[in-house]
């Protein structure tokens, strides 16, 4: 992953995913939020987050594809020639959702394991376990159909110096996201959906 990409996909979580999703999450969403950029340039082609008070199907990256594919045909660039950014590694909705999307490759910035623990939502990981028997969430994370790449194991790749700097930026992003997830924690008990 090239630092020109880190720049965009950070640069979209602050501008456009964070700020949709602190606008969800004060109506009672969950804090999950997604971006399609164009590979060619890595800008940002559409951005959304998590909408499921309106349907529990409308994941972040469910309502970001949704978003993508109401464009029209002409102003829209092929899914193969797109890159899926998601905050959250997908559960099986929103993998299976990427895969018949055509989408070749997603980066995410936190874990299955930071949802569940940071963020107190296990289901992610409940249902790879009890629906497709997968264990820790060890799902073929290159395949036929993508690669799935998770952002913050590329950062610890780079020389010290970029490391250094998006780690930093990578906090910012992380402290944002325990604001959100301390607001939708403390008001779900009101929300009405299936899976708190």
């Amino acid at each position: 992953m090239n630092k020109k990409l880190i720049n965009s996909v950070i640069n979209v979580f602050e501008n456009n995913i964070i700020p949709l999703t602190k606008k969800n999450v004060n109506l009672g969403n969950k804090i999950f939020g997604a971006a399609i950029l164009k590979k060619s340039d890595y800008s940002l082609i559409v951005a959304d987050t998590n909408k499921e008070i309106l349907n529990p199907l409308w994941h972040g990256e469910i309502s970001t594809i949704n978003k993508f594919f109401k464009m029209k045909k002409n102003k829209r660039p092929s899914s193969s020639e797109c890159i899926f950014i998601s905050s959250h590694e997908p559960c099986s909705l929103c993998l299976s959702a990427i895969t018949w999307c055509g989408f070749k490759k997603f980066y995410y910035l936190f874990s299955y394991d930071d949802t569940k623990k940071k963020y107190k939502i296990p289901h992610d990981l409940k249902i790879l376990k009890e629906v497709f028997n997968i264990k820790n969430g060890k799902y073929n994370k290159k395949n036929f159909y993508w690669k799935a790449h998770d952002l913050q194991k590329i950062i610890m790749d780079l020389n010290e110096k970029d490391k250094k700097k998006y780690i930093t930026k990578i906090n910012e992003i992380k402290f944002l996201y325990s604001k959100l997830s301390y607001n939708y924690q403390s008001r779900k008990k009101n929300i009405q959906i299936p899976l708190k």
